[in-house]
């Protein structure tokens, strides 16, 4: 099933976004992660793409093992470390294995890396151009509700962020945020700039305080003061800390519905036990 298909209704939709190992011999290991996520019956489940374009056929592996499990795929793609002519072959194979959908990405730049030639993709509107030629994909690009740290200014990063819904992203999905306020914010600008495709709220539950910091940096997003004075309060206990981030992640996920954002994402971290307490948070709202 198409992910477009799937959040296209006004009814709530939250998912769920897997990794895969780094080495083969941890595969069953996430496969095991995937059958305990699909239990608490997501909308859909991502997978995201190795570091580097490495270990494209463990994205392959659990994304056939998230279709096993009843449960729609889409498999990230990025580009920018893999030449034109891998993409297509990863491209091509996804189709062959009857993945319908994939999100986009140019992918996060290593240190000291250096802009490949032209045998490589430079920027995920290529990205999106090449799947488009290939098959008849539902296609997803990211975007960033408080700015891509790589972008001039905000304008320019919707301008770049238009461009990629106008080559064919039929749905955005956000990185991670921790203030609901940036994102309605983020959202309503898009509308007033004609990007009107659904934009999926990202959410990711910190249950350990050393995340945040590397959180901040991906997703270049601020931390309310709200969640400041939790990390004071209970970070140095993990028991409470982990407790203290599924409700933190379970109430922004309540506010956004409130205010009329249907689509979640959760960043689970392949963590089971963590997108099953914030499932049963929100139970009677997602079924009501």
């Amino acid at each position: 099933m198409k992910i477009s298909d799937i959040i296209k209704n006004n009814r709530v939709t939250v998912s769920f976004e897997v990794f895969p190992p780094k080495q083969w011999a941890k595969i069953e290991h996430t496969k095991e992660v995937v059958r305990e996520l699909s239990k608490s019956k997501p909308s859909f489940m991502s997978v995201t793409y190795g570091a580097s374009g490495t270990g494209a056929g463990f994205t392959q592996e659990i994304a056939n093992e998230i279709a096993d499990s009843g449960i729609t795929p889409l498999s990230h793609l990025t580009c920018l470390t893999s030449s034109r002519d891998k993409s297509r072959d990863v491209i091509k194979h996804l189709k062959e294995n009857g993945i319908e959908n994939i999100l986009a990405l140019r992918g996060d730049i290593p240190e000291g890396f250096v802009f490949p030639d032209k045998q490589y993709y430079s920027y995920a509107y290529q990205l999106i151009n090449e799947i488009k030629s290939i098959g008849d994909f539902c296609i997803g690009a990211a975007c960033y509700p408080e700015t891509h740290p790589e972008s001039k200014s905000r304008v320019d990063d919707l301008e770049h962020l238009k461009f990629k819904v106008d080559c064919g992203a039929q749905f955005l999905t956000s990185q991670m945020f921790f203030d609901n306020e940036r994102f309605l914010d983020f959202v309503e600008v898009c509308r007033i700039k004609g990007i009107d495709v659904p934009i999926i709220a990202g959410i990711m539950p910190i249950t350990n305080a050393k995340q945040v910091t590397r959180s901040v940096e991906l997703s270049n997003c601020s931390v309310p003061k709200k969640f400041y004075k939790i990390m004071e309060r209970f970070g140095d206990d993990d028991k409470s800390m982990k407790q203290a981030g599924i409700i933190y992640a379970t109430e922004q996920i309540i506010d956004l519905m409130a205010n009329g954002i249907n689509n979640i994402h959760i960043y689970t971290m392949n963590k089971p036990e963590v997108a099953g307490e914030i499932m049963r948070g929100l139970s009677d709202i997602i079924n009501g």
